[in-house]
C-alpha cells in the first residue's frame, strides 16, 4: 500500500492505494468511500478483494486529511470535487466506486458534476432525507439528535442518534413521544467531555443528510449507478431512504447482507457480515 497526500489549496486530501496502477486485471480500480467514516473503515472490506487495486481515502477535516478553507461544514458537492481530484491524480481513468452512508451521498454529487469519473457507482445506503415522503418528520428528528448532543454531550447525542436510525417506518408522534435515549442502554458515556464538534452528532454534516440528489444528471450519466440496501436495514431512516431514491432513479435497491456497516469486520463494535457482503459487491460489480 502506498500513501499520498493531494494538496488542493484548500485541503490536503490523505489517499490509499492498495495495489498497482496501471492495475493488472484490465479492471479499473475500486475506490471505496465514506462519510464521515475514514480509509481505515474499508480495510475489511478491501481485504476480500486482494485481486483489485483498491483506493480508499480520509474526507477533508476527518482522519489525516487536513483542510485549510476555513469552513467546518461537510458539503457533498466539496467532497465530491475532491473525490475528483484524487480520480485525476490516479492518473489511470474512471474508477468503480463502493461508496456508503455519507460518501454515498458524495459520490453522487460526484456522478451528477463528473459524469466521466465512475464506470459503476454502488451507492450503500445514503441517508438523504429530501426523498423521504416524511422529510420533514424526519428533519425534526434530526434536529432532536443535535440538540440531545448540544445539551448533555457525545453519549446522550449518540443514543438519540441511534433511537432515530433504529426507529422502523415513519418519524410519526409515537416517536416524538419517547423519552430521550438513554446513553446507558447503548454501553455510552453519560459524562459530558465538552466537545461538539462530532460531525455525525452536529449539525456540521446537516448538508450530507440535506442533499437533493440530481436525479435528472444522475440518470443522464454514462455511469451505471446501484443503490444497494441492507437485508436488516430496509424499514430503518437509511434503508428507507435507499428504497425512496432508487424508486426515483427507476430501480428497485440491490439487497445487501447485514446492516447500515455490514461490510465491518469483527474489529468494529457493530461488525457485520463482510465475507458475505464482499461476495455480493463482487457479483454487483461484476
Amino acid at each position: 500500500m502506498t500513501t499520498q497526500v493531494l494538496r488542493t489549496g484548500e485541503a490536503g486530501i490523505t489517499y490509499d492505494v492498495d495495489g498497482p496502477l496501471p492495475t493488472t486485471d484490465g479492471r479499473p480500480p475500486l475506490f471505496m468511500i465514506g462519510q464521515p467514516m475514514e480509509a481505515t473503515g474499508f480495510r475489511t472490506l478491501a481485504s476480500h478483494f486482494p485481486d483489485r487495486t483498491v483506493v480508499t481515502y480520509d474526507p477533508r477535516g476527518l482522519g489525516r486529511s487536513t483542510r485549510q478553507d476555513g469552513r467546518t461544514d461537510h458539503v457533498p458537492m466539496v467532497q465530491a470535487r475532491d473525490v475528483h481530484a484524487v480520480i485525476g491524480a490516479l492518473g489511470v481513468g474512471p474508477v468503480e466506486m463502493f461508496a456508503s452512508s455519507g460518501g454515498a451521498v458524495t459520490a453522487l454529487a460526484l456522478v451528477a458534476a463528473y459524469p466521466d469519473d465512475v464506470t459503476t457507482l454502488v451507492a450503500h445506503e445514503p441517508p438523504v432525507i429530501p426523498v423521504l415522503p416524511d422529510a420533514e418528520a424526519a428533519e425534526r428528528a434530526r434536529a432532536g439528535v443535535r440538540d440531545a448532543y448540544e445539551a448533555k454531550g457525545f453519549g446522550a447525542g449518540m443514543a438519540a442518534f441511534i433511537a432515530m436510525t433504529s426507529w422502523r417506518g415513519e418519524y410519526t408522534e409515537d416517536y416524538f413521544a419517547q423519552p430521550p435515549a438513554d446513553p446507558a442502554q447503548f454501553g455510552l458515556p453519560a459524562g459530558d467531555d465538552g466537545s461538539r464538534d462530532d460531525p455525525l452528532l452536529s449539525d456540521r454534516s446537516w448538508a450530507v443528510s440535506g442533499y437533493h440528489p440530481d436525479v435528472a444528471a444522475l440518470s443522464a450519466a454514462p455511469t451505471r449507478v446501484v443503490i444497494a440496501v441492507g437485508e436488516e436495514s430496509r424499514d430503518v431512516f437509511t434503508g428507507r431512504t435507499s428504497v425512496a431514491l432508487a424508486a426515483l432513479l427507476g430501480q428497485q435497491p440491490v439487497v445487501f447482507p447485514s446492516h447500515h456497516g455490514g461490510f465491518a469486520g469483527g474489529d468494529s463494535p457493530y461488525a457485520g457480515k463482510p465475507e458475505a457482503f464482499a461476495r455480493t459487491l463482487r457479483d454487483v460489480l461484476g
